[in-house]
């Protein structure tokens, strides 16, 4: 089955929960993003599909198939290429601690952006003062104490069972991005839940992990996405 991701060019994004996905199982796919206009292909394919449109990117063509939002599209590849538990019980594990991280990342986006995600940041930072102080104070440890207690009682390094889950590679992607959003923030909270930074360092080990960060094709965090660095949310 041939795979393309659609997703926006210039950030990791959402687009980069499922790109770990998909070379963590050594699959083969084309990164529109990765391409020449690769946001005028991304926005003409969305228009195109008139029968089950996506909402917005990313999304995934998979031979027939067009599936959009990040957590169905990690769904689908999960039990497809063996990154998630094969009983129906454990897909659904994985599929609802995959719903907490994108609840996690939406909060994330929120504190920056708290007004509206059409205004520039510089047009909301009393808001985006106030909610991020709720953010770092309240709502980080509540999520992160979360994962932390789920990766202690599993036993095995891993969110789900005794192998790495799709879940895995996503909480590795938030742990990197809030490392960057928030540094000061995440170098304290990380020596309260002591299972985030081993299971950051597992995943980074992986030789398909490892060969894609080394890569270059892997995009930079920047002001521009999801996790953002501004130093005065930071504390």
């Amino acid at each position: 089955m041939t795979y393309v991701l659609y997703y926006w060019s210039g950030i990791p994004g959402r687009g980069e929960f499922v790109r770990l996905a998909l070379e963590d199982a050594g699959i083969d796919y084309t990164d529109i993003a990765q391409t020449r206009g690769g946001d005028e292909k991304m926005l003409a394919a969305l228009k195109a599909n008139s029968k089950t449109p996506p909402f917005a990117p990313p999304y995934l063509k998979a031979g027939a198939l067009t599936i959009g939002q990040t957590a169905n599209i990690l769904l689908f590849l999960g039990e497809r290429h063996g990154l998630a538990p094969k009983s129906h019980a454990g897909c659904l594990w994985v599929n609802q601690l995959q719903l907490t991280i994108a609840d996690l990342v939406a909060e994330v986006h929120e504190a920056h952006h708290p007004v509206a995600a059409s205004l520039y940041y510089e047009d909301q930072k009393p808001e985006a003062a106030r909610r991020t102080q709720n953010l770092r104070e309240a709502r980080l440890p509540k999520y992160l104490g979360y994962f932390d207690d789920v990766l202690a009682g599993s036993g095995t390094g891993w969110l789900a069972g005794r192998r790495l889950s799709y879940a895995d590679l996503s909480l590795f992607h938030v742990i990197e991005g809030l490392r960057y959003a928030f540094a000061l923030t995440m170098r304290r909270l990380e020596k309260r839940y002591r299972e985030l930074g081993p299971l950051h360092d597992r995943v980074a080990r992986r030789p398909r992990i490892a060969a894609y960060i080394a890569s270059g094709r892997r995009l930079p965090f920047n002001e521009d996405g999801l996790f953002r660095h501004y130093p005065e949310l930071d504390s």
